[in-house]
Order: structure tokens, then sequence, then C-alpha cells
């Protein structure tokens, strides 16, 4: 039970082996010390996993949580997470979902479900407020995402995986609806523990602390994101495709295993093409006022079409210009259940192992024809495919290749080549779960792709990094779509590049350092919200809990330092923040010794800011915070992670 609104109160274990439900504890002081989502994923394997656990032990929880503003009305907050130990990095992994699944969950009483165990056959999960049912996936197991969703449609919240999951690639991915809780493999811990699908379903709704002044900030909430330039006009008319022209001009755009950062044919890939020629209509997920989702047609059907990251990873990074087969590289990738990201990135290393003369996989750049193969092969795990679904890490480690295997712990990065976007690099190399852009901070979008910092100086970035990485750490907790956090950024900067007061304060941005620390590491600063970012007073409304800006960043900070020691405890060792040579050491442009990524030297002044030492969150640090862990625990696993491998 609790005294907030919001919630709903209820935290759901269900054990795969035994195959019984209960209520697993949660208390009040637990929702004001993590709010939700992720954070509360996080500290709750924080306080369960142990040293040398694995992705696929029977003792790893796979933890799906929401956050207090899904199903409360809010724009754009339809979102949940899963958490659990990655099989593709063996540390604690995130990934956040826009599928209904989130609101079905909350509205069957529960505000998380933590499943623990295996079951030794298929099994589907069907959950309701009077708990869980069991039920045999025999049916479905073998089936692709969307057959398994058309088997279940009497469920309004569903999540299944596809063969890539019950074949265990290590970046399987778990989908509801056709959107995509991608990262980390989480698919493959579903398919170890026999977990073909789940259901969610109810009738009850959240209160709230204050329903008057929530309705009368959603109004001006949902106002403010359709007049912002990003998400009023540029999301919903390119989506995220609306990124490949202005990373071309700011050369960023990945190319041929990252050894660029342009390419000749991204005209035939950008978000133009695929609107003034391809694009059907625009989709959403449930409550957004977005609408940045893109509709294709494939095979004669009406399906998502691809985010960004496809176009970029599958067609420069590849050296391909032909979108209409992304168009259906994405739509297979879903049917099978895998992580476009990770399953691009190994296939580009795999090509650059065959262009280096090191092994032939059977797939070269610029040759496409048998990319669909592939991707069967991946998921099946048959033949070369059976490496690829490892991950380009564990390829390099058996192949060679590893200066330019491009992943951060173990998680290949996504479609920003950071070498003309260095804050972005800095992002990439201290995210928690590895080569991620949203978790690194999404720096780049100051450094191009929404405001024109130098993108190639490292003065501010770690200041601002912390920031970002805390302030989308609080958003996603709260369940709120990343999207809305561009919002965050005044409008004129964006739409007003030339305006003398843009100038100024966009000259001025990396020299704001220390203002940007003050606020990131103190508590009692500062006691405001602000309308720009509207989350603080809706949490406040929906829940009844103190919120503001002071808050919202101890929220983010907490949650980032979680999954930071969490991984400590799992066996990173210190200095596991680092990029691939080719981006550190190798020119992008050999004329201009400014693009490489700077990595040592931002991230000293990121560990003096974070209160981190060689990567690792200081026990003073982690008390300022409120955590409650053991010393002994914290102290062992820090004495582990100092000693070299």
């Amino acid at each position: 039970m609790t005294e907030y609104c919001g919630y709903m109160g209820r935290v759901l274990f269900v054990d795969l082996t035994k195959r019984t439900f209960s209520d697993f504890p949660w208390t009040d002081k637990d929702r004001e010390r993590t709010l939700g989502g992720k954070i509360m994923a996080g500290d709750i394997l924080l306080h369960h996993i142990r040293p040398g656990m694995k992705a696929f032990d029977e003792d790893n929880w796979l933890v799906v949580t929401t956050g207090p503003l899904t199903g409360c009305g809010c724009p754009n907050t339809s979102r949940f997470n899963i958490s659990t130990i990655s099989p593709l990095t063996n540390i604690v992994t995130s990934s956040n979902c826009g599928g209904d699944f989130g609101l079905a969950l909350k509205r069957a009483g529960y505000d998380a479900v933590v499943f623990g165990g295996k079951s030794e056959e298929p099994v589907t999960v069907h959950i309701d407020s009077d708990g869980a049912v069991f039920e045999s996936a025999e049916e479905l197991w073998g089936l692709t995402t969307s057959e398994a969703q058309e088997k279940l449609s009497g469920y309004p919240g569903r999540l299944v995986i596809g063969p890539a999951g019950e074949n265990k690639v290590l970046y399987a991915c778990v989908f509801s609806n056709e959107r995509t809780a991608g990262r980390g493999g989480v698919g493959a811990v579903f398919g170890d523990k026999k977990l073909k699908a789940v259901t969610a379903v109810g009738t009850k709704l959240p209160k709230l602390a204050n329903e008057k002044k929530l309705k009368d900030l959603n109004k001006k909430w949902t106002k403010l994101l359709q007049t912002h330039p990003l998400t009023g006009r540029q999301l919903p008319k390119l989506g995220t495709a609306g990124l490949v022209a202005p990373m071309q001009a700011h050369s960023i755009l990945a190319t041929e295993n990252f050894s660029a950062g342009r390419f000749d044919g991204f005209e035939k890939v950008s978000g133009e093409e695929l609107a003034e020629n391809h694009l059907v209509s625009n989709g959403a997920c449930t409550t957004c006022v977005i609408r940045c989702a893109r509709r294709v047609m494939v095979d004669g059907k009406n399906v998502k079409g691809p985010e960004l990251e496809t176009l970029g990873l599958l067609g420069p990074n590849i050296l391909n210009d032909d979108i209409e087969k992304i168009l259906k590289w994405n739509y297979e990738l879903d049917e099978l259940g895998m992580d476009a990201i990770s399953c691009a990135g190994s296939i580009a290393f795999a090509m650059d192992l065959a262009k280096h003369g090191v092994h032939d996989f059977g797939v070269h750049f610029g040759e496409t024809d048998n990319i669909s193969k592939m991707f069967e092969d991946i998921a099946y795990r048959r033949g070369e495919g059976n490496e690829l679904a490892d991950g380009s890490k564990r390829m390099s480690e058996k192949f060679g290749g590893k200066d330019y295997a491009i992943h951060a712990k173990g998680m290949e990065l996504a479609a920003y080549e950071p070498r003309h976007a260095v804050g972005q690099g800095l992002g990439y190399a201290t995210a928690n779960r590895g080569g991620c852009h949203l978790n690194a901070g999404y720096l780049v979008v100051v450094e191009g792709l929404g405001l024109d910092v130098n993108s190639l100086t490292p003065h501010g970035k770690a200041a601002l990094g912390i920031m970002f990485q805390n302030l989308m750490e609080a958003v996603s907790a709260g369940g709120s779509c990343m999207f809305t956090s561009y919002a965050v950024l005044p409008g004129f900067l964006i739409g007003k590049p030339n305006m003398l007061l843009t100038k100024i304060v966009l000259g001025a941005f990396p020299y704001v350092g220390p203002v940007v620390n003050l606020l990131s590491h103190f508590t009692k600063v500062p006691q405001i919200n602000i309308p720009l970012l509207p989350h603080t007073s809706a949490v406040k409304y929906a829940t009844g809990m103190r919120c503001n800006m002071a808050k919202y960043l101890t929220w983010g900070a907490y949650g980032y330092n979680c999954e930071r020691i969490a991984n400590i405890i799992l066996g990173q060792k210190a200095g596991a923040d680092k990029l691939p040579k080719r981006l550190t050491e190798e020119l992008q442009d050999p004329s201009d010794p400014r693009t490489k990524v700077p990595l040592e030297q931002m991230k000293k002044v990121y560990y003096r800011a974070r209160g981190w030492k060689d990567g690792i969150p200081t026990w003073h640090r982690l008390k300022t915070l409120g955590f409650d862990i053991d010393r002994s625990v914290y102290d062992a696993a820090v004495a582990a992670a100092a000693k070299t491998e």
C-alpha cells in the first residue's frame, strides 16, 4: 500500500520455477528514494545481485517497472522499463519501451512485476488484479513477434519475444505492440527463462493528488510540445529519420563502421526521402502528442518504419543507400525480435574484419543481397550467424580487430560518430549500460542536432553530460518519453540560430561547467520548478510528493550511481569507461587534430564532478544520495574492481 497517489501501491513477484506469485515489498520510503521506472528497477537489482551473478543464472531477476506518471493522463507517458543483468555486457541493462504493457500493468493494479527463477517449459504469464496465471506457451514458441501477439490479441497489454530471444541471441528484444524494449538483450533473458509472453489486464486507475492542477498543467505541457521546434515541428514532420541530414552536415553520421562521419549517398536514406516517397502516415505510442513514428508499406503490409538508428547503421555504416531494403530489414528485425543497433553494428564489424582480411563472414561493405539471410542466421544461430549473435566485443576477442570493434562495455554504439561530437563520445564511454546514446545523456543534441554548441571542444562537456544524464534518468523513471526532455531547450536557440542572443548563449555553453556542477551536485539548489520542464510539477500534482528541480536531479543522480555501483558489484573494473582506438586515437579528419575523442581528458573532469574515483562512486557520494547498502559489500566490490584482469 502507499500514501502517495499516482502509484498503484503493489509490486508483484513471479517465481517461474515454482510457478507461484506473491507481493514484493516496496514502501513509500522506497518510492521517495527512487521515484519509479528504471531507478526503481536499478535499486531492486542492487539489493539482489551478488558478485559473479550472470544473465542466464536462475536467480537473475527480470524487473518490469512503470513510473508514477504512467496512466495519469500526462502527454507521452505510456512508457515502461525492463531491467536485468545483460547477457551482452554482463552488467545491468535497462530498456525502455512505449508499448501498452505499462498502462495495462497499472490497470491490473501493479506498479511493477519482478520475475525470478526459470521455467522448464515455454510459458506465458497472465497478470490481473488477482495475481498471475501460468499457461503453456508451446503453441507460441517459434512464432515471430507479430504472430505471437496476434495469438494474444484479447489482452490489451502484451510482452513477447521472437525467435532471436528463444535462441538467446545476446541482443534479442522484447516487444509490446510494435514498440521495442531493444537494448542489452532483455529478450535473451526472457528466452533463457522460457518466458515467451506476458500479458496484463485490468480496470484500475491511479488516484491523483491534485487532479485539477494536473489537467491544467497537461494542457500547457501539450501546447509546449506541439509548438516547440523539435517536438512540434521536426519530429512530427520527419521523425528521428530527420536527423540524417544534420548528422551528415556535422560529420557525425557513422559511415563504414565508424571510419568516417559523412556518406555521399545520405540523401537516399534521409528523413526527407522517407517522408516524401515512402511515408503512409504518422504513428504514435498511446498518450503521445508528438507522433514521430513512421508508417510504411512492406510487402503489402502497413508496418512501423525505421528510426534514425536503423537508417544510419543499415545505411551509411554498411555503405548502403537503398532505403527500400532498410524498410524491409527493419520489419524483418522486428519480426525476429532483434535490436537493430547491435545487430547492424555486429554486421558492420564483420564487414570490417573481411575488409582487413581477418575473417570472412560472408558479408561485405556495399553488398546487401544476403543481409536478410544473415538476419535469419543470427536469429536461429546458424553458421556464421552464430558468431554475430554474440555481438562485436566477443567477435573481436575471438577473431581480432578490437581497435575497430565499435562498442562500449560490450554494447554497440548508436549511429552518432563521436569524433565530431566529443561530448557524445564521453557519454558513450560513461553510460552505465554501454554504448547507448540515451544513457549517455544524448549530448549530441546540443552538439549539432538541436543546438550548435562547439562540438570539438572538451570544455564544459563533462558538466553538461552529467546534467543531461541525471535529467534523462529522472524523466525515464517518472514514466515520460525521453523526447519530452527536448523541450527543456528554449525554442529560440533552435528556431533562431542567427539571433545575437542565440550566438551569445551557444558561445557561453562550454564555460558554464561550474554552474552546472553546482546544480547537479547539491540537493538544496534550486528549490524551483521551470516551465520548460513540466515533469517536476506533474510528479507533484500526480503523487503529492515534494518535487522540484533539486529533487528531480537528485533522483537522477541516485539512479545513475545505483546502476554504476551495481555494475561494480557484478565485476565491472575501474577503467571500464573506454572507447575503441578508432575513435580515440585515429583522426576523422587527418588535417584537424581535434577530430578524435579526448576521452581521458574529459573523464578526469567527469569523475571529479560525479564524486567518483576511477569510475567508482565514493562511499561519501553514495551516502549523500541516501544509499543504504552494506559497507562491507561496497568495500569488497571496490577492492575487486581495482584489481587488473
